[in-house]
């Protein structure tokens, strides 16, 4: 991903994201809701909220010229059991490892599976241009001033290390433009959300 890759939220609209986390918006009720490959808007409004994996995954994959929407990726890793659907509804994933061996035996992206890491440890990850590293974080790192209650639940996109050594990563669900595209954080600052383990995506 030599500089830095294209930007999907995992709602189609990115400006309306805020309200949708809020709940001041529908989701089914997003003008761009059939673009994101779903059958009906109240699917897209059942899945959306999941699908931060999906949009770190399309991120990755347009970078190297691949174009899917978002609900043909997701059917695809649901197929493999990246997603379960439980009985009362509800939805798990994203399950790393169906996911990874999506990307490596359908789209010829030579994927791994990360565990076990500190957040000092990704910029080595990632060290050669167009590199990625899908990393699980708790969803309030779009403002980083809070501490979370606990790591991951959430994922982004990291794509490059600045020169000062801060992680450069595209965040789904940030709820402006200043926390969605190549947000910059001190990977001190990282670790406080890092989960420690993640989705390496070499370029």
């Amino acid at each position: 991903m030599a500089g830095s890759p294209p930007y999907f939220a995992q709602w189609e609209s990115p400006e309306l994201v805020g309200a949708f986390i809020t709940g001041a918006a529908d989701p089914a009720r997003d003008p761009r809701w059939a673009e994101a490959g779903a059958a009906t808007p109240a699917e897209y409004a059942r899945w959306a909220e999941h699908l931060c994996g999906m949009a770190c995954l399309r991120m990755a994959l347009a970078a190297r010229g691949v174009t899917v929407t978002p609900f043909a990726l997701m059917r695809r890793a649901l197929a493999r059991g990246g997603y379960v659907e439980t009985g009362d509804g509800g939805i798990r994933g994203l399950i790393y490892a169906p996911a990874v061996a999506m990307l490596v035996e359908e789209f010829r992206v030579p994927a791994q599976v990360v565990t076990e890491i500190e957040a000092a440890d990704i910029a080595g990850l990632i060290a050669a241009p167009g590199d990625g590293f899908v990393a699980s974080v708790h969803p309030g790192i779009r403002d980083p001033r809070a501490d979370p209650p606990y790591r991951g639940g959430h994922l982004v996109l990291v794509h490059a290390v600045a020169p000062d050594g801060a992680l450069v990563f595209h965040n789904p669900s940030g709820d402006t433009p200043e926390s969605q595209r190549d947000v910059r954080l001190p990977a001190a600052d990282f670790a406080r959300f890092f989960a420690g383990r993640g989705i390496l995506i070499p370029a």
